[in-house]
C-alpha cells in the first residue's frame, strides 16, 4: 500500500479510536505530537514515514488508559500495521519506538536502542507533556483519574519508581505530577532543537507554580 494512504488510514483509525478521551490523551494530543515530530524530523532529516507512524499510533493501547495492561498496545499496533500492509522492516522499528517512548520505561532504567527516529518522537511527546499545554493535559489527567488538586502536607517523591509512577501513589496529587515527572523532563530531550523549545515551556511551568503557591495562601 502506498505510504501516503498508510498514513491517511491510520490517522482516521487514531481519530476514531481516541475520540471523546478525557485524559489529555486525545486525538488533539496525537495532532501536536505528530506536528512537533514532524518539524524535529526534517530538522535531523529522518525517516519521516517512521516518525509519523510512531506519533499516530503511540497511544494505542496505553497502558495507562487500560488498568495497567501492557499486552493490549502491542497487540493492537502490530495487527493494525499488518491491516494496512506496513514493510516489516518499518513495522519492527515503528513498533519498537512505541514499546520504549514512554517516562514509565525510562524510571526502568533499561538501557534502549535509540534510533534518531525514536529520539524524536520521544522528544515530541516529552515537549508537549510540558508548559501551557502540558499543564492543561497534567489537570486533565488528574481528574481523570479521581486525584485532588492539591493537599501541601503530601510531598512530592524526589525519586520515583517505575511501579509508584505506573499504579499511583494512594493520596498524590496533581501538583506532585510537575515534580515526579513534568519538571525533570527538560534534562531528558535528546535533540538540540527539542532542548531550546523544552526551555521556554519548563520556565513557563516554573512561574505557573509559583502563582499558584501564592493564590493558594491568599497572597495574590
Amino acid at each position: 500500500m502506498d505510504k501516503t494512504l498508510i498514513l491517511q488510514k491510520t490517522e482516521q483509525y487514531v481519530k476514531e479510536t481516541l475520540s471523546g478521551e478525557s485524559s489529555g490523551h486525545d486525538w488533539w494530543h496525537i495532532h501536536r505530537v505528530r506536528t512537533i515530530a514532524l518539524t524535529l524530523g526534517r530538522e535531523e532529516n529522518t525517516d519521516l514515514f517512521i516518525v509519523e507512524m510512531a506519533a499516530l499510533l503511540h497511544d494505542i493501547g496505553d497502558p495507562k488508559l487500560h488498568g495497567g495492561d501492557t499486552t493490549i498496545a502491542p497487540r493492537l499496533i502490530g495487527s493494525w500495521l499488518d491491516s494496512v500492509s506496513v514493510q516489516e522492516e518499518d513495522k519492527e522499528k515503528i513498533m519498537h519506538i512505541i514499546a520504549h517512548m514512554s517516562f514509565s520505561k525510562h524510571l526502568q532504567g533499561k538501557e534502549v536502542d535509540k534510533s534518531k527516529e525514536f529520539m524524536i518522537v520521544q522528544d515530541a511527546d516529552r515537549l508537549d507533556a510540558i508548559g501551557a499545554v502540558g499543564i492543561a493535559r497534567c489537570f486533565s489527567y488528574g481528574g481523570h483519574k479521581g486525584r485532588i488538586m492539591y493537599d501541601p502536607h503530601v510531598k512530592a517523591e524526589d525519586n520515583i519508581t517505575a511501579e509508584q509512577y505506573t499504579n499511583g501513589r494512594k493520596g498524590n496529587h496533581t501538583i506532585n505530577h510537575f515534580y515526579e515527572k513534568l519538571l525533570l523532563l527538560k534534562k531528558l530531550m535528546n535533540t538540540e532543537t527539542a532542548k531550546r523549545m523544552a526551555e521556554e515551556r519548563h520556565l513557563f511551568m516554573e512561574r505557573y507554580l509559583e502563582q499558584f503557591y501564592e493564590e493558594w495562601d491568599g497572597k495574590k
